[in-house]
């Protein structure tokens, strides 16, 4: 419905704010319960505080976004990219996002995975082990979304 103005009414935006986190809620509990081969075998190793202690949650909702992987403790997010986040828009605005609430990034090709999961996971925990900095950093690019490589992080 619209009020008087032409702009919705609270009452309206309301109820669709809470079906919109509704089935955030649905999806990721479907996520959660089917997930892909990478995220499998990424989770394989994150469950049960087996990485270093770390205590990780997996298809998280924070605001509008599910992530495949958190560490609240440490304000990492840990994401299996498939095929489908070559290059696209909408994940630089999700990690935008996501690092102006303040949470750090590591996303890791399936490739990567796959063939060089010793070095997924050593990054991992020097991205856990590294001082969590709050708000804006001073340095550039720190706190962002990065990508592990054999020379290090990009």
């Amino acid at each position: 419905m619209r009020g008087r103005a032409g702009l919705w009414t609270g009452a309206v935006r309301s109820k669709i704010m809470q079906s919109m986190d509704e089935w955030l809620q649905q999806r990721a509990k479907e996520m959660r319960h089917e997930p892909v081969l990478y995220e499998r075998r990424l989770w394989k190793l994150l469950r049960d505080r087996r990485l270093g202690g770390l205590k990780f949650r997996r298809q998280f909702r924070i605001g509008r976004y599910i992530v495949d992987f958190i560490c609240l403790r440490h304000r990492l997010i840990v994401e299996a990219d498939g095929p489908q986040h070559e290059e696209r828009a909408e994940d630089a605005t999700r990690d935008a996002w996501l690092r102006a609430q303040g949470f750090r990034l590591l996303r890791f090709p399936n490739q990567q995975i796959e063939n060089r999961g010793e070095q997924v996971v050593a990054a991992i925990l020097a991205a856990a082990e590294a001082k969590v900095i709050r708000g804006p950093s001073p340095l550039a690019g720190e706190g962002g979304s990065r990508r592990l490589t054999d020379e290090g992080f990009l």
